[in-house]
């Protein structure tokens, strides 16, 4: 099995989990989770680009609690949502690109308003062949 995400249940808020054979697929993954908590992904056209570069001392947890970061601030600063995440992590530097579009209210019929990630069920993760990131996200 190679990437996909889910979402899944937490008291308030909600998790989201990336799967796939790298870290890199798993984080991008995982932004297409983030996504689908607001809208439809198929109603999200790839027309915009954004480039984001992350940098994160510590371990790939922190990487990937910064990259969710990135993706909500970019969502709220620019008012664009992203169907396709291209990510690239070498060592403990991340680099990506998040294709999407303005948020059209009567199209997009957003859900719900990501605050950001939070260190709750935070883990990124081998399981054999298949690496795993999550964490809840605050909505």
């Amino acid at each position: 099995m190679t990437g996909h995400w889910e979402h899944f249940e937490h008291v308030a808020d909600i998790g989201i989990r990336g799967f796939g054979s790298t870290p890199a697929e798993a984080f991008a993954q995982a932004g297409l989770a983030l996504t689908a908590l607001i809208t439809d992904l198929g109603k999200v056209a790839p027309q915009q680009r954004v480039h984001v570069e992350l940098e994160e001392e510590d371990d790939l947890e922190y990487l990937f609690f910064d990259w969710i970061n990135a993706i909500v601030y970019h969502m709220s600063t620019h008012h664009l949502l992203f169907s396709r995440y291209e990510v690239r992590i070498a060592g403990n530097r991340l680099q990506a690109e998040l294709r999407g579009e303005p948020v059209d209210p009567q199209r997009h019929a957003p859900a719900v308003e990501v605050k950001g990630a939070t260190f709750t069920a935070l883990a990124v993760r081998q399981e054999g062949d298949q690496w795993i990131a999550q964490c809840v996200v605050d909505v």
